[in-house]
């Protein structure tokens, strides 16, 4: 019987620090928004296969969390941290 090597669990929406690779794809948790980054080669043998598989569970996760929740229309604009003047520790 094959190995399972499943990666970690990845929990949508859940934390602001998860990130799911496959292949050069990166797929970084948020609460508010998942931002996908990169490129994969899906190529056709059992490796391409494998990274399919886990590109699917990862998208499949996504809209499974989406499709429980009571949504809003839209998500605004990430609002920007307000900015604060220091001292100049070489001044």
């Amino acid at each position: 019987m094959p190995r399972r090597t499943d990666k970690p669990a990845f929990t949508p929406f859940a934390d602001e620090t998860a990130v799911r690779n496959v292949g050069g794809l990166s797929i970084e948790n948020g609460t508010a928004r998942i931002a996908v980054h990169g490129q994969v080669e899906i190529t056709r043998d059992r490796a391409g296969l494998a990274q399919a598989r886990d590109l699917k569970r990862t998208v499949d996760a996504i809209v499974r969390a989406l499709g429980s929740a009571d949504l809003p229309e839209s998500v605004g604009a990430e609002e920007p941290e307000p900015t604060r003047s220091v001292r100049n520790p070489f001044g």
